[in-house]
């Protein structure tokens, strides 16, 4: 069993990672709902919370359905993250996340996200302070370190432990490389086999299919799986991973009418949640892989990224339905 603080997992559980605009509410409850044992909401901004900024203030919003779940925070700030931690206590999270790894320009030209990793000692020493002003457990995501040449993510954890960190999910790749390469999980498991660490350790970055998670837990001996870009569009990814972990076997692909189930309900989710206008905007990255493999389906995929008004995405979908309902599609992955 894996803990975090006083909250009890399963063995290797599978967590969602946090992406902006897509760990909303509504996908969360999807992922959920498949089998993702805690997720996590989009990262939110220090500076923009203690602002009152609309969108960041909306990031807040958590529901009973999606527990565990942990809200995510950047800034570099001190005073601005202790203010946000009082803040986002008032959601109630389980969890409150430190995001230390996000490689994006405008983040990290602030100090924040990944941008930290030169100044090892201040990500420490806010950890530090965090800890000391919650009582709720904090847990750190973050990469490898600033590029190649600076990797030392052995002793950051530690470090982080150390101030009272409660787990920590590495991106196997550092600031330098953004999204680009393969995924290094073997510094990741060098923090794992660290016999000073006794927190969790989540590896994440290049999780693709069940092998690739399985790869993880039974190679590198990682605690669990952080799971991000293989969830868009596809939350049922982690009933997936719990599948083949359980039968050595692959899930059968969704059906069409599963996916059009799916599809439907994330965008009233999402209109529930944001309105018309948000909610179909909101839901269109997804339609891609909620549909992949279907051949000749360009003319549909097309008109659900290009309308407008939600009764007419929701037409397309019983369009789909009655189009494809037999078709079988093959391994989409």
């Amino acid at each position: 069993m894996v803990k975090i603080g006083d909250i009890e997992l399963c063995d290797f559980p599978l967590l969602l990672a946090p992406m902006e605009d897509v760990s909303d509410p509504p996908f969360r409850a999807l992922c959920k709902e498949q089998g993702a044992d805690v997720v996590y909401t989009e990262f939110i901004s220090s500076e923009g919370l203690i602002r009152d900024a609309a969108k960041s203030v909306m990031k807040l919003d958590i529901y009973e359905k999606e527990r565990p779940v942990g809200i995510q925070i950047f800034g570099a700030n001190l005073d601005s993250m202790l203010k946000t931690i009082e803040i986002v206590e008032k959601s109630k999270p389980d969890i409150i996340d430190i995001n230390f790894g996000c490689p994006v320009k405008k983040v990290v030209s602030k100090g924040a996200g990944a941008g930290i990793l030169k100044y090892i000692d201040l990500m420490v020493s806010l950890t530090e302070a965090m800890v000391k002003h919650t009582h709720l457990p904090i847990t750190v995501k973050t990469r490898l370190g600033w590029d190649h040449d600076s990797i030392q993510i052995v002793e950051v954890a530690e470090r982080l432990q150390d101030v009272g960190c409660k787990a920590i999910s590495i991106h196997g790749r550092t600031r330098a490389q953004m999204y680009k390469g393969d995924a290094d999980w073997a510094p990741i498991a060098e923090v794992k086999n660290n016999q000073r660490m006794h927190i969790p350790v989540f590896g994440n970055g290049d999780i693709t299919s069940p092998e690739k998670a399985m790869e993880m837990r039974d190679i590198y001996g990682l605690d669990g799986a952080m799971i991000g870009r293989a969830s868009i569009g596809s939350p049922w990814f982690f009933k997936e991973v719990k599948h083949f972990f359980k039968t050595g076997e692959h899930l059968d692909s969704p059906t069409i009418s599963e996916r059009v189930e799916i599809a439907r309900r994330h965008l009233k989710m999402a209109i529930d949640w944001k309105g018309d206008a948000l909610g179909v905007l909101e839901t269109r990255r997804h339609y891609t892989n909620y549909f992949k493999g279907i051949p000749h389906f360009k003319e549909y995929r097309l008109r659900m990224v290009t309308e407008f008004d939600p009764a007419d995405v929701f037409a397309v979908f019983d369009e789909v339905l009655e189009k494809f309902g037999n078709t079988v599609i093959p391994d989409y992955r």
